[in-house]
Order: C-alpha cells, then sequence, then structure tokens
C-alpha cells in the first residue's frame, strides 16, 4: 500500500514546503497537491509551482497532482509544464487530471475555460498530451507543435467517481483516481471498472483512492466534514460518516488494508482537524503495520 498527503500551511496560510522533506523522510511515496482555484478570495495556489517548489528541497519523494484540472489550461502549457517538473525533479510527477473544479466560478469564466463540453476537451487533451511530453510533432488545431526537452510522460491518473472517469482511466489513463469513497463503495466501483476494461480490451489501471483524515481528537472536526458531504456534495448520512478516516495507527491500519482488499494501490489522504506533523506520523506508522502485516501472510507458512 502506498500513501501520500498534502503539505500543510504555514501561519501565513502558504504551503509549507519544508515539511515535503519530513514526509520523504518518514517513508511516504508522494506529496500531493490538489488544484482548486476559485477566484472569489478563497485561497489557492497554483499546483504545479507548489510541487516545483517541493521537488527542491527533496530528493525521491513522489509529486503528484492531486488533480489538475485539465480544461483550465492549453494543452501545450500542460506539457511543457510536465516536461519542466518531470527534468527539475527527475522525472517524480504523477499527473493527476480532473475536469471540475469549481466550473462557472469567478477564476473559471475570467481564464476563458469551457463550463460546458468539459468531457470531450479534457478527451481530446489526453490524446495529444503524451506525446507532446515525449517531444514528438503533434498537430494542435490547425498548427505543428514540438515541444523540448523531451520528457518521460509522467503515469496519468484520471480522478472522478462516475463511469465516465472510470471509461477515461481505462482508454487515457495509467490510474483511475477516484475521492470521498468508502472501501465498500470502493470494491462495488472496482467491479464496474474491471468490466469496462475488458469490454475495452484494455488492461485495468491501477487506482489510487483520495480522501481525508482526521487523525487527532477532534469531534468537531469529524462532524463537520460529514456535513458538508451531506450538505454540499448530497450524500447520505450514513454514506457521508464512512468517508473519513479517523483514529490512531491501529485503526488506520484497518481502514488502509480495506482499501487494498477493495482493489485501492494507493491512499491519499488529506489531514485535517490540527496538528499536521502528529498526523502524518499516524499515517505513516499504519501504512507500516499494513507492510508488517502482509509481509507476515507471505511468510507464514
Amino acid at each position: 500500500m502506498r500513501i501520500s498527503t498534502t503539505l500543510p500551511t504555514t501561519r501565513a496560510g502558504v504551503p509549507d514546503i519544508a515539511m515535503a522533506r519530513h514526509l520523504e523522510d518518514l517513508g511516504y511515496d508522494a506529496v500531493s497537491m490538489a488544484d482548486v482555484i476559485v477566484g472569489d478570495g478563497t485561497p489557492g495556489f497554483d499546483a504545479t509551482l507548489v510541487l516545483a517548489a517541493a521537488a527542491t528541497v527533496t530528493d525521491k519523494i513522489g509529486l503528484e497532482f492531486g488533480v489538475l484540472s485539465l480544461p483550465l489550461r492549453p494543452t501545450a502549457w500542460v506539457a511543457t509544464q510536465m516536461q519542466t517538473l518531470q527534468h527539475l525533479s527527475g522525472n517524480r510527477v504523477a499527473l493527476g487530471i480532473g475536469i471540475g473544479g469549481f466550473p462557472g466560478s469567478p477564476f473559471w469564466r475570467a481564464v476563458g475555460a469551457p463550463p460546458q463540453g468539459r468531457g470531450r476537451w479534457t478527451d481530446e487533451a489526453l490524446h495529444v498530451l503524451p506525446g507532446l511530453v515525449r517531444g514528438e510533432t503533434t498537430m494542435l488545431g490547425e498548427d505543428e507543435v514540438t515541444l523540448g526537452p523531451a520528457a518521460p510522460v509522467p503515469p496519468i491518473l484520471i480522478g472522478g467517481n462516475s463511469e465516465a472517469a472510470m471509461r477515461r482511466a481505462v482508454l487515457h489513463g495509467d490510474g483511475w483516481a477516484p475521492s470521498l469513497i468508502s472501501p465498500a463503495a470502493l470494491a462495488k466501483k472496482v467491479v464496474r471498472l474491471r468490466e469496462i476494461a475488458h469490454e475495452l480490451g484494455r488492461p485495468v489501471p491501477s487506482i489510487s483512492v483520495g480522501g481525508h483524515a482526521i487523525l487527532v481528537d477532534n469531534p468537531a472536526a469529524i462532524e463537520s466534514f460529514t456535513r458538508v458531504l451531506v450538505d454540499v456534495h448530497r450524500m447520505a448520512p450514513r454514506e457521508a460518516e464512512a468517508v473519513p478516516v479517523v483514529g490512531g495507527p491501529a485503526q488506520v491500519a484497518q481502514r488502509l488494508h480495506a482499501y487494498a482488499e477493495a482493489g485501492a494501490d494507493m491512499v491519499g489522504l488529506s489531514l485535517d482537524g490540527g496538528d499536521w506533523t502528529r498526523q502524518a506520523e499516524v499515517l505513516a506508522e499504519a501504512r507500516a503495520q499494513v507492510s508488517r502485516a502482509r509481509t507476515e501472510k507471505t511468510e507464514s507458512p
């Protein structure tokens, strides 16, 4: 089981880049950055710049977009950013792709992003993006474009819980990245993912689950988060209660194991509720417990 998390923020409210090194020391597989810029004054940071900064203070930890809103950006621009970040980091990028991120918000309108037809836009971009990153001559509209220096194409993970996202992952991605989903709900989705892959004659993509964790004693934070899932994401209360990961290392290890049993290869959790450092350590210890349990199971006669 591989794990990732997002960076904490400083008192000034900006990502604490130095903590990427701490995650690397704890054995995390990746540091993740969301791409959420609304344009109404809500704090939001450019994911590519944050991960580029994290690359400068680390040596081996992965740099994961969780996820990049592709319709916000010209495809050629995304490709040259990925080339740059691959060269700066030594090829440590995992490119999560999504079609959402508050379409219709002031920021989306200001940059001229399409509120409609985002799925088609994304599919067309994914069709040409790998070749652009590899430095291949590619037609973009009426223009022939060759970007350099060429770089290895990062693993492309398609975000979203819908069947359209799963189909996009099978056709265009290396992985599928659902979010805010319980292990039980994931297991049902994975059955359908495998059916889609079989129908299309394609390999089953890897699965990276995104979610939120509250690994300190903070019942109010748990209640607040589940209320958002019900009020904003329209989840049923029982379903919402099953989404946040809570508790100490043993409880978290059980949840990671449940995700693995459901089909997940990686779990990325934003750490909410305070004391980010302690929570990062709890998650790392939980992953270690899962690894030890699997090793013992493998080695037992």
